[in-house]
């Protein structure tokens, strides 16, 4: 079994909200070199690579000087394109970093990280930052989650998540944040489970692990970055460079 803790950041080209995302500019830069290089200094991280099928995302990231690995083009989900790239590394965790996380904190990756450090049984881990805002809990772009009282996922879903059936004030759900840690074994069994029903209706990969009986750790952070999916996403991430915003919060949707 390996020691160490490798990134590895799916990117593809084709994109249904935002097409190219991976490469589209952020203060000069691609997207991905944002990623790359806000992964590449988490002191948790010991290696980090981009795993696509595009060979322009591949040659971008090569120009930067960063490390990319060509995988398969029939990958039906991220998750099953970092678990190529991880059959062919020694390491002990895997993080799944995604692609559209330009202002990516290093606290959310230690935050994913330490449950697995302190639980050796432990399959994966995640992120859930609070709601407080009554639209983004009605946005279907914004993935809730719900958790057992230690913190364990009971489900992960793009609508309401609890739904208040009396009037709510302060925290009102839980979003998820798409940044996971993977024991080495378990991805590459994740990889080759049957895709399950409620994954395909949410379009929610982590619910396959969940539908066949594996535990999800899911810890809490305030740092939950600006994810970019949609053009309106990538004109805010800008527009926060533009304007000096502090880059190293904020929240939106996944």
């Amino acid at each position: 079994m390996g020691s160490g803790v490798v990134a590895v950041i799916p990117a593809r080209f084709e994109s249904t909200r935002l097409p190219g995302k991976p490469l589209l500019l952020i203060d000069g830069k691609p997207m991905i070199q944002h990623v790359y290089e806000r992964t590449r200094a988490v002191e948790q991280i010991d290696r980090v690579l981009v795993a696509t099928d595009d060979a322009r995302i591949a040659a971008a990231v090569r120009d930067f000087g960063g490390d990319a690995v060509m995988t398969s083009s029939t990958h039906e989900c991220g998750t099953d394109r970092v678990a190529e790239v991880a059959a062919g590394i020694d390491a002990e965790v895997i993080v799944n970093v995604q692609g559209d996380l330009p202002f990516l904190e290093a606290t959310m990756v230690a935050a994913a990280v330490a449950p697995m450090r302190a639980d050796a049984a432990l399959p994966m881990a995640t992120l859930r930052t609070p709601i407080a805002d009554a639209a983004e809990m009605a946005n279907p772009n914004v993935v809730k989650v719900v958790t057992d009282r230690d913190g364990y996922a009971l489900y992960f879903s793009r609508s309401s998540l609890p739904y208040w059936r009396d009037a709510a004030r302060g925290v009102l759900g839980y979003r998820h944040v798409g940044l996971y840690a993977f024991r080495r074994d378990f991805l590459l069994t994740f990889a080759r489970l049957e895709p399950t029903p409620l994954e395909r209706a949410e379009k929610l990969e982590q619910l396959r692990a969940l539908e066949w009986g594996f535990r999800i750790r899911v810890a809490e952070t305030s740092a939950a970055g600006v994810e970019v999916d949609t053009p309106q996403d990538l004109e805010r991430a800008r527009a926060m460079v533009a304007g000096g915003a502090d880059t190293r919060g904020g929240a939106h949707g996944n």
